[in-house]
């Protein structure tokens, strides 16, 4: 397991912090763009792996249970200067043997606030792909009538010997939701997640420019905690102890 040192960090933390959303519920289409995405998938599929990977360019194996981490990020895009913000979230689940999802209202609260969404599930589970139609129907309902830029994301593309959703599989389901698909492996191919989310912005980012000064809708999210640099350090602690314990006992 691979762990950011401080510094690491440092080279590829301007402005990488936890922000919180402004408590203000309406947004104005201004020069300086915000861009709000909001990550979404079953358990396990690597949604916190994908944000960080394409956040700081490393990849983490291992992650505590997700409990809604907000990123935020300075970049440029087509030559304008833009905040992004990443909404990581719990997983969502299906009902029993039920096609009907089983939603935190943080995640729900989060769809609301979000401009831009990205789907993950694993090629390696077809239940974490099975969650996507029914999670896409959940977002039409809080947003019935709003343009919806899509991400469709198969991650873990490194394990093909496991795979149990195909290709053709995800580009169809993409095709039917109205989104971009891409298949990527967080461990192994840093390109393509930034690529894939490099796309997602643009989109985000053109539909907002036309806007032309309509408000769009925001919401207020708890600041929630985040793998932030203190938490990075202590993680990298722990690995080097356990690291240290195992070569005691060999």
């Amino acid at each position: 397991m691979r762990l950011i040192s401080q510094d690491t960090m440092s080279q590829y933390s301007t402005n990488f912090l936890l922000l919180p959303i402004p408590e203000y519920p309406v947004l104005d289409c201004v020069p300086n763009k915000i861009i709000k995405l909001v990550v979404l998938g079953g358990s396990s599929v690597g949604k916190t792996a994908l944000v960080v990977r394409f956040l700081t360019k490393r990849f983490i194996g291992d992650y505590e249970a997700n409990t809604g981490a907000l990123y935020s990020r300075k970049f440029t895009i087509d030559g304008e200067q833009i905040s992004l913000q990443v909404q990581d979230t719990p997983f969502v689940s299906l009902e029993d043997d039920t096609d009907s999802i089983c939603c935190q209202e943080q995640i729900n609260r989060s769809i609301y606030w979000a401009d831009g969404f990205v789907f993950v599930y694993s090629i390696t589970d077809y239940e974490s792909y099975r969650v996507i139609r029914p999670l896409h129907q959940h977002i039409r309902k809080i947003h019935p009538n709003a343009n919806i830029p899509l991400l469709l994301m198969a991650n873990k593309g490194d394990l093909l010997r496991a795979r149990q959703v195909s290709s053709t599989e995800g580009l169809q389901l993409a095709s039917e939701l109205g989104g971009t698909y891409y298949e990527v492996s967080a461990r192994e191919n840093c390109e393509g997640v930034h690529e894939a989310f490099q796309q997602l912005c643009q989109e985000v980012s053109r539909m907002i420019g036309s806007c032309n000064g309509e408000k769009r809708r925001g919401l207020h999210l708890v600041r929630p905690k985040s793998p932030n640099m203190q938490d990075l350090k202590r993680r990298l602690k722990q690995a080097l102890t356990s690291k240290g314990k195992s070569a005691t006992t060999l």
